[in-house]
């Protein structure tokens, strides 16, 4: 039996019968739409029913629903250009007095099904939402709910990201991407099309771009600072006829598709195919570790905008979509800086720097495109140097990206890594996938809102939208790149169709819960995290912790162990706090419907001091980025993991890190003082610089009982720093780190801000 039957109602397969045995679902609809109102008669849809259809579109759409139909029946329905008796119609037409786009009216009634969109893109997506109200089992005839349904998007720009220049992946599964993409309302579907690790369009006037800049002569196995390789070739390429075809495709579901080409960094493949292009001249080799290479397009060279311009017109004649993606993201400046040429052009010009020649750089290019009716979409780094005058901003590193260039009128499409970015880790579970790191359950996405508090009412209509953004270092195939994206993209789809009052997580888990045999109809390898165990650590009260478990999974019973051993369906039952007693303990849960287990297994081990449970405040909260949702965090008993995919590093982007936690105790003699940090320089994150260790008797006079200077800032892996004061006495302990500053030169990410990431707070 699939996974999720029993929450479906699964019938068994080939059920047959007349209307009185014909399934009927409950509505349960994701995305969530905008008015819906439940109406007492029900359609009989059986073998007699007709589709109707008139226009070139709807009858597409109408074909498209067949398809599925027919999964489901064993039969096609017939279709015809008019009828309105036992007929589901399609009409494009008006269904609101302004004729917004994508929107759709769906009516459900005894005699009829009527789906009126205000364009052919909302007949469509009326006809996905017609699609959920169909029973999932198989069946001869199905009974589908009443209903009056008034539906249209929050957001005109809805999308999907997927990169296939560390992987690539076949059409047909690109085309799966897209069904998936449109059965979920996303109308954007962001191609990743080149980067340092491999070129995956053809163009046909500089070949070398498939017979060179395609190829790497082998790929980094396991993560980033294992620094192993297969020693394997690797290679591949879309040709324009399949790039013709996935376009048209993704058209007739109303997905466009925009291409990225990256410009001026993320270009090693190009430079080896064409090492000219380049401030050195190389020789060059496609890369085969993953980062940031510090060589990029020579700005100095005008070659370099001939060639992207050659490129460009190739890849316009491939996508009609209004945007062409540039990228402009981690271009190191190192070769610029030693460029002749590039220097030359900077003095020509009279730029200031070389983020200024970044600004010259992409301004040029979207002058072309702008000449060829084409707009740009950038990374938020183009925000540097001067952002170019008509383009879009793609924001990333957080949400300020987004907010500066709101405010500065471009249009913003939000892309943050705090809550979008599907190659993170999405469960704390131990058997999880190797992923960069990172923490983003489905909640998370779900919580996600697109639009900046800090902007006005007139600014917030710059936002445009969103995307999911799947980078595919560590997803080698198309299965692991359906798991990591379903179902937060599912969740996605919500925060950008739905109106934001009607945003309800616990609501969207029990539609979920039908939605989910629809993707296992598909053959999608989504992830089940969402009905696994969880557990959330909390204060006692008394100077320890207790932890509360709990699970979304109906009928599921938790069951939980102390002594490390694996919990059984037969272990202790879970009916409130279980309390963490001692140093070493180590609490394992799960969840099981008889004797199976659903999902991973909760699995904690606490480490207990003097601050464990204790009152612990911040002078500054982390950023949104990396932030547990407490300070507790700190003192929880919990050392955070080097994958940082745990939810427990406090993040600070720049920033310093200062904590004071109060003993609970009218004083006590100090002997030891401690603070966990992370250093992973290769994804921004490096331990303090300096640290400095305080003790107090009344929280408001701190003396100053230990320093450390000095700190080699480039440490990998986990860092504890020990203070080990003499004759230091009081109740309250504050920890001050420094932030390593900017990120040095030559270094990923080199010139911003560095990450300091901080975690549990020890006293003896």
């Amino acid at each position: 039996m699939a996974l999720f039957a029993a929450a479906a109602g699964f019938a068994a397969c080939g059920q047959r019968g007349p209307a009185s045995t014909a399934p009927k679902a409950a509505i349960n609809i994701i995305p969530m739409p905008a008015r819906l109102t439940e109406l007492k008669d029900s359609f009989l849809l059986d073998k007699q029913t007709v589709l109707v259809a008139t226009s070139e579109a709807d009858k597409q759409a109408a074909a498209l629903f067949n398809e599925y139909f027919k999964s489901l029946s064993g039969y096609e329905l017939k279709m015809q250009d008019s009828g309105t008796q036992n007929a589901i119609i399609f009409n494009s037409m008006p269904a609101s007095q302004q004729g917004l786009p994508e929107t759709y009216h769906l009516k459900v009634s005894a005699d009829q099904v009527s789906i009126n969109g205000d364009d052919a893109a909302g007949t469509f997506y009326g006809m996905q939402t017609l699609i959920q109200l169909l029973p999932v089992q198989k069946a001869a005839a199905f009974w589908i709910a009443g209903a009056d349904i008034f539906d249209q998007p929050r957001f005109a720009y809805r999308g999907l990201h997927l990169d296939v220049g560390r992987h690539m992946f076949p059409v047909e599964f690109i085309k799966k991407y897209i069904d998936l993409m449109a059965m979920h309302k996303f109308n954007t579907f962001h191609w990743h099309l080149t980067e340092d690790q491999g070129w995956r369009i053809e163009i046909k006037k500089y070949p070398k771009l498939q017979e060179v800049a395609s190829r790497r002569k082998e790929t980094m196995l396991g993560h980033y600072n294992d620094q192993k390789y297969d020693g394997k070739p690797y290679g591949g390429f879309y040709t324009q006829e399949q790039i013709k075809d996935v376009v048209q495709y993704a058209a007739g579901r109303h997905v466009t598709v925009i291409p990225e080409i990256e410009l001026p960094g993320h270009s090693l493949a190009a430079l080896t195919a064409y090492p000219e292009l380049g401030c050195t001249g190389g020789p060059y080799e496609v890369g085969t570790r993953w980062g940031v290479y510090d060589d990029v397009y020579c700005a100095g060279n005008d070659t370099v905008f001939t060639f992207l311009q050659d490129v460009l017109d190739e890849v316009m004649t491939l996508f009609p979509s209004k945007y062409i993606h540039i990228g402009g993201d981690e271009s190191p400046k190192v070769r610029w800086e030693k460029c002749p040429k590039c220097q030359q052009r900077m003095k020509q010009l009279g730029l200031k720097d070389e983020h200024a020649l970044q600004s010259y750089f992409i301004q040029r290019v979207e002058k072309y495109l702008n000449s060829k009716g084409r707009q740009i979409i950038g990374w938020d780094e183009i925000l540097e140097g001067g952002l170019a005058p008509n383009a879009t901003v793609m924001s990333w590193r957080g949400t300020e990206g987004g907010i500066a260039a709101a405010k500065q009128h471009h249009d913003v499409i939000m892309t943050p890594g705090s809550h979008v970015y599907f190659d993170h880790y999405q469960s704390q579970g131990k058997n999880e996938p190797l992923a960069i790191g990172g923490f983003t359950p489905v909640s998370k996405v779900y919580a996600y809102e697109p639009v900046p508090q800090e902007l006005s009412k007139e600014e917030s209509r710059y936002i445009k939208g969103a995307q999911a953004n799947v980078w595919t270092e560590y997803i080698k195939n198309s299965e692991h790149v359906e798991y990591m994206v379903y179902p937060r993209a599912i969740a996605l789809a919500e925060v950008l169709w739905s109106p934001v009052e009607k945003k309800n997580y616990d609501n969207f888990l029990d539609r979920l819960k039908t939605h989910l045999p629809r993707l296992e109809m598909k053959g999608v390898n989504f992830a089940k995290h969402v009905f696994e165990i969880t557990g959330k650590v909390e204060s006692n009260n008394k100077g320890g912790v207790q932890v509360s478990l709990g699970s979304k999974l109906d009928g599921g019973v938790i069951t939980y162990t102390t002594d490390s051993t694996a919990p059984t369906a037969q272990s202790t039952r879970y009916t409130g706090s279980v309390p963490v007693e001692k140093t070493g303990s180590m609490i394992r849960a799960a969840v099981f419907q008889g004797d199976k287990q659903y999902g991973n297994e909760f699995q904690q081990a606490f480490t207990l001091n003097k601050a464990t449970g204790r009152e612990v405040k911040l002078t500054k909260p982390p950023h949104n980025n990396y932030n547990p949702g407490s300070p507790f965090a700190l003192v929880n008993g919990i050392a955070g993991v080097k994958e940082f995919n745990d939810n427990q590093w406090s993040g600070f982007n720049g920033g310093n890190f200062e904590a004071v936690v109060d003993l609970g105790v009218d004083s006590a003699d100090i002997t030891e003082i401690a603070i966990g940090t992370l250093g992973n320089p290769d994804q921004w994150i490096y331990v303090p610089k300096e640290l400095d260790f305080f003790v107090s008797e009344d929280g408001k006079n701190f003396k100053n009982v230990y320093k450390l200077r000095e700190i080699d800032v480039k440490q990998k892996g986990i860092k504890k720093f020990t203070a080990r004061p003499e004759k230091a006495k009081g109740r309250y302990v504050k920890i001050f780190a420094r932030n390593a500053g900017a990120i040095p030169k030559g270094a990923p990410g080199e010139g911003n801000p560095a990450w300091l990431f901080v975690d549990e707070i020890y006293v003896k």
